[in-house]
């Protein structure tokens, strides 16, 4: 039977779910609404930025490297542009299928690639990763030929490092290198993580490590526009870097170069100082290395070599290696007796060359030193009793708080790194060196071994010329220093890093002078008189020599002994005589006597500083200039 409804209870149903409808409806506008507020109006800022960050990349603009010159504006380290391929790992589909279609076009051998995977690992901060350096020509056009095909894989014209002089006062500029993990967090650690971005290289030693703030520079932004593909389309906003503030160093590469001639292959360092103002006129440290293999990271064979080398040509001599300074010391130990009233010039002693105290008899045999020796004989023909009996007088504790005001034992301050401090001998020296009680004592036969630059002594060639340069200066201590300018890379600016005296040593002037007048006499009538003998010019020096081993009473003959057990020689001097424009030290590792070996060195210096003269003689004709007598 068929059910008839009444029509207004159809018309009731019908309106009841219409407004059912009509509120479901209403309410699904309602929440659409309120999302749509949401994410319009409530997550704007967010939103709006990572829209920004898909379209738009924001890319660092490394900052040119200060470049480095000599005092006569000779380039020392520079910049120069080549293309690289790298590959942005975000934006690679498959790596290895990229790799294998760019080695089609591209040569690059397992060193490239192993570097390139060891790259990935360690620059987590930067956009792009250089799988290959150097691109010629036709590289460059194979790779961007293929560019399309490749998204992620970029071609760059990067800024590279570049030493014209390779070896020639490499230990004194430095290199710089690849950053490395450690040195990134080094960079984090100091808060310049976003200066550092899209920055490859840093200084790893030398200037380039000492300076690496002012040469690094600041880092600049661009925000380019992309594609989906990442691409660039257009550039919108650009912060341009800073560049690098380039540094004039006080080196006279001239002299350095000759410095480098004069030694030739002999193991040694010179260190050359103009006394008035502290700056470095040659540093040398031979045998040396090119700094360019480490730029781009060593390969190992080149690494081997060095590192293995017996003649250690990565060790710094000049500021690092310390070594007795035999006879060079005594022009300070005879300021030490003036200065504490112990001697006065003309004080003088008929000893006989013997000096004894109690059982120890030390005798020196050199017919100048038997009678009449004074200040002015000692130091011209080098006699040891003479410092035997002002050490034994003096005291160790005298003679160490002396020695220490000419900064022996100490860093000078030098402005790159890897110096060492030296052995400046004492009781307290002994006690903090020496584990059992036996060792720390002090002796009375290492005062007298002391007084005549040996024992425990032990100072760079450095530290041998800075503090003949206090002694020049009349005590005025001037800070050692190779930069003597730097121009800021914005502004132009020039700052002179050191320039004022730091402290001073308190000489009296006539010591000073009378000292002075019996180095002069060392090179006209002394142990150097034959090396200087038509010099046009009036020079200053002390020669030294200083055992490497005991001989323990046995005659010196240095053919007999193995290269490595001759005596090391030394030279310091000083020209011109009246008014000093450089202060040197020369020492020549197992050289032997320092009349034969470090003098000859010095006296081309001095020839090319003061005359312009050319150095042309290499290591071996220094063996036959003899001089007339000879270091003990």
């Amino acid at each position: 039977m068929t059910e008839f409804r009444a029509p207004q209870e159809a018309l009731f149903r019908f309106r009841r779910r219409a407004v059912v409808a009509a509120v479901f409806v209403a309410l699904c506008f309602v929440v659409l609404a309120a999302r749509l507020y949401h994410l319009q109006v409530a997550q704007y800022d967010y939103f709006h930025s990572r829209a920004e960050g898909n379209r738009v990349a924001v890319l660092p603009v490394v900052p040119r490297r200060g470049v480095i010159h000599d005092r006569h504006g000779e380039v020392l380290a520079r910049n120069y542009s080549a293309w690289t391929v790298e590959i942005n790992p975000a934006q690679v589909r498959d790596l290895d299928a990229a790799l294998a279609e760019l080695g089609e076009v591209l040569p690059f051998d397992e060193r490239d690639d192993r570097r390139f995977r060891r790259r990935l690992q360690e620059t987590k901060y930067f956009e792009s990763v250089p799988l290959r350096t150097h691109l010629n020509d036709e590289e460059v056009a194979a790779v961007a030929a293929r560019l399309y095909r490749l998204p992620g894989v970029e071609l760059r014209a990067r800024l590279f490092r570049d030493y014209p002089n390779g070896e020639s006062a490499a230990h004194a500029i430095g290199y710089i290198g690849r950053i490395n993990e450690r040195e990134l967090q080094r960079i984090d650690a100091r808060g310049e993580t976003a200066n550092y971005r899209g920055s490859e290289y840093m200084g790893k030693s030398g200037i380039e490590l000492a300076y690496e703030r002012e040469l690094h520079g600041v880092t600049g932004v661009e925000q380019i526009e992309v594609n989906a593909s990442g691409r660039a389309v257009r550039l919108l906003a650009r912060t341009a870097p800073v560049n690098g503030s380039d540094l004039e160093l006080s080196l006279h590469m001239g002299l350095q170069r000759a410095a480098e001639a004069a030694l030739g292959s002999r193991r040694g360092a010179v260190v050359a100082i103009e006394p008035a103002t502290g700056e470095v006129l040659a540093l040398v440290s031979t045998p040396s290395y090119d700094p360019n293999l480490f730029i781009d990271g060593i390969s190992v064979a080149d690494w081997r070599a060095l590192s293995d080398s017996p003649e250690h040509p990565l060790l710094n001599r000049a500021i690092y290696s310390a070594y007795p300074p035999g006879s060079t010391y005594k022009p300070f130990m005879a300021l030490a007796g003036l200065a504490s009233g112990i001697r006065m010039p003309e004080d003088s002693f008929d000893n006989q060359g013997l000096f004894t105290v109690g059982a120890q008899r030390l005798v020196d045999r050199k017919s100048k030193c038997q009678h009449g020796v004074d200040l002015h004989r000692s130091i011209v023909y080098s006699c040891n009793t003479y410092y035997y009996e002002l050490a034994h007088e003096m005291g160790i504790e005298a003679i160490a708080a002396f020695m220490s005001q000419f900064g022996f034992g100490s860093r000078t301050g030098i402005d790159i790194p890897g110096e060492a401090p030296g052995v400046l001998p004492s009781p307290a020296w002994k006690r903090a060196r020496f584990k059992s009680r036996e060792h720390q004592q002090w002796y009375g036969g290492e005062t007298i071994s002391v007084a005549i630059g040996q024992g425990y002594n032990a100072y760079t060639p450095l530290q041998m010329a800075h503090a003949l340069s206090v002694v020049l200066n009349y005590g005025e201590v001037r800070r050692p220093h190779l930069v003597r300018r730097i121009v800021d890379g914005l502004s132009g600016e020039i700052r002179h890093p050191a320039s004022q005296p730091e402290r001073f040593v308190p000489l009296v002037r006539s010591h000073v002078d009378a000292l002075k007048r019996a180095m002069v006499d060392v090179t006209k009538v002394g142990t150097a008189s034959a090396v200087f003998a038509d010099a046009p010019y009036d020079a200053g020096g002390k020669t030294g020599t200083a055992q490497v081993f005991s001989l323990r009473g046995q005659k010196y003959v240095s053919e007999e002994l193995a290269e490595r057990l001759r005596d090391h020689a030394w030279f310091i001097g000083f020209a011109p005589a009246e008014a000093p424009t450089i202060a040197l030290a020369v020492f020549v590792e197992n050289g032997g006597f320092g009349s034969q070996s470090a003098a000859p060195v010095a006296r081309k210096l001095f020839d090319y500083y003061l005359l312009g003269r050319r150095v042309e003689s290499q290591a071996g004709e220094l063996d036959e200039v003899v001089a007339t007598e000879l270091e003990p």
